[in-house]
């Protein structure tokens, strides 16, 4: 595929306008003073709950979800869009009874929270743990698998793409930060959006062949029944990867809970919130906007399968999808590509500074800063470090992407499936955190310890069994361990100071009723496509 040249002054122009606005946003106010650690790491919690959504989205959904997701709806169907809808869901627990504690305490970042909870070891632990996985997991996979994306339509070096989006992304926020990212990412989103709804709309109207985009889903849904199935029975040759009902009862729930509720480059425009009402409100608004991802990134896929059968790879669907846009349809839909690469990049780049900053930099200096209520000669100095610690990342994830990343594609299936033997401990200390007062430091190390243990033996000893189901199975274990090994420990006073005694679950009618809303969606979405 060829950008023609109305194509690639869309893309251009979209590059201007955003970088622009980035820059914008990011302006110093007269008589503010330079930023402070609040201000860049946090933007000046004052984010409002349009802008936490749409960011919330943006970090979420990158090049290797939209391409990968497509092709899973070409090879597996409606049923990988339960990862969309599940999340919907996942983020409502997280509005009504993650936020209000982090909030009520001030929480910045996830190791401050373990430190506060738990003691010193387990944030430094951590901190230096989520700081491996985003550097060398998350965010060279963003902008390996970005560059092929845009390989792919574009038709530019690899080399080249990769290097581009890496810059772009990191010099699109090094000057504002978190402002920078969230108060664009409501355009990006936009863009996103609308440029997956033309394509599903172009391509059922293809199906429909003359008649209408519903006769083309209608067509769909009689071609192709068991692409419709979103409980997958196990005989289908996809259990392993969503296996039956675990996917509403199972893994699944510990996957999003650790994803979305204690994920740093996640959770971070939350606490960013000018209050938790505004921040609830954020969470719902990207509730809404994630039953709406399955249209526009899984339905092309499925489409696939009837307009383009025998594709070499189930990934090519997204792309090949594309070439049904006309000229300069075609730019502004690469432009939303090019958008959802470029928002999850710089969202992960600035919670890799916020981490080592603050959680690293600072605590080993015993620097004080404004995102901690102590501001001081120090607090510049720490931005400065921040970006400092945004370009090193950068440049190391460029450098290291291809031989990491391209260079085998069983050895990066490795390394997600390794980063997931963390998850069921992460989900257990924090869950205990928030809701167990009696849990410890002691406990929590063990859970951390057990996840990877009991993985690893899993996998092993049981090859046979799903992902999702084992990630389920070692949460139960880790769990108890913690339960066990915190009761027949001692707790040392004055390791936790996160204060819940005062804080109120109650939410507001708006929300409650968008809730309702998202649950009634989906009991009808599942019955549905059951």
């Amino acid at each position: 595929m060829q950008l023609a040249t109305i194509d690639v002054l869309v893309v251009v122009a979209y590059a201007i306008f955003i970088f622009a606005l980035a820059q914008w946003v990011s302006r110093d106010k007269a008589g503010a003073g330079p930023k402070n650690t609040t201000d860049y790491f946090l933007a000046s919690k004052n984010l409002p709950w349009w802008a936490i959504g749409a960011s919330l989205i943006a970090a979420n959904i990158s090049a290797e979800q939209i391409v990968g997701m497509s092709g899973s709806g070409y090879a597996i169907g409606l049923a990988i869009a339960s990862y969309e809808w599940m999340a919907a869901l996942t983020l409502l627990i997280v509005g009504k009874f993650f936020l209000p504690i982090f909030l009520r305490n001030e929480i910045y970042t996830m190791p401050q929270f373990l430190e506060r909870r738990y003691g010193p070891s387990i944030r430094t632990l951590m901190a230096l743990f989520w700081l491996a996985l985003y550097v060398f997991v998350n965010l060279t996979s963003i902008i390996w698998l970005g560059s092929i994306a845009v390989t792919k339509v574009a038709g530019v070096n690899q080399d080249l793409a990769l290097v581009v989006l890496g810059l772009f992304a990191l010099l699109y926020q090094l000057r504002g930060g978190l402002k920078a990212v969230a108060l664009t990412d409501i355009v990006q989103v936009t863009l996103l959006v609308l440029g997956g709804l033309i394509i599903a709309y172009l391509t059922l109207g293809e199906l429909g062949q003359g008649a209408g985009q519903i006769a083309g889903f209608t067509r769909l849904m009689r071609e192709l029944p068991d692409h419709f199935e979103m409980i997958l029975a196990p005989g289908n040759p996809h259990y392993m990867d969503l296996p039956g009902l675990s996917v509403l009862i199972g893994g699944m729930w510990i996957a999003n809970l650790s994803y979305w509720g204690f994920n740093q480059y996640i959770i971070q425009r939350a606490l960013a919130a000018k209050s938790l009402n505004e921040a609830q409100k954020g969470v719902l608004f990207a509730s809404f906007l994630k039953m709406l991802m399955p249209i526009i990134i899984v339905l092309p896929g499925i489409a696939a399968v009837v307009l383009a059968p025998g594709l070499a790879k189930p990934d090519e669907a997204y792309p090949t999808m594309m070439r049904l846009l006309p000229t300069g349809l075609l730019g502004l839909v690469f432009a939303a590509l090019v958008a959802a690469i470029i928002a999850s990049t710089a969202s992960k780049i600035n919670s890799i500074a916020t981490i080592f900053t603050l959680d690293v930099w600072a605590k080993f200096r015993g620097e004080r800063s404004a995102a901690e209520g102590q501001a001081g000669a120090d607090d510049s100095r720490l931005v400065l470090v921040g970006r400092v610690a945004a370009m090193v990342a950068t440049v190391v994830a460029i450098l290291t992407a291809r031989p990491l990343v391209g260079s085998s594609e069983q050895a990066f299936q490795f390394i997600q499936e390794f980063t997931g033997f963390f998850t069921p401990g992460i989900t257990v200390i924090f869950l205990l955190g928030l809701f167990w007062k009696r849990a410890n430091e002691a406990g929590a190390i063990v859970a951390a310890v057990a996840s990877v243990l009991l993985s690893w033996g899993f996998k092993l000893l049981a090859p046979g069994l799903p992902f999702m189901d084992r990630m389920g199975l070692v949460f139960l274990i880790a769990l108890a361990l913690a339960v066990v090994t915190s009761l027949l420990t001692r707790t040392r006073e004055g390791r936790d100071t996160i204060v819940t005694s005062d804080v109120r679950y109650a939410t507001s009618a708006a929300f409650n009723v968008g809730a309702l809303a998202v649950g009634l969606i989906l009991v009808a979405l599942y019955a549905t496509f059951w």
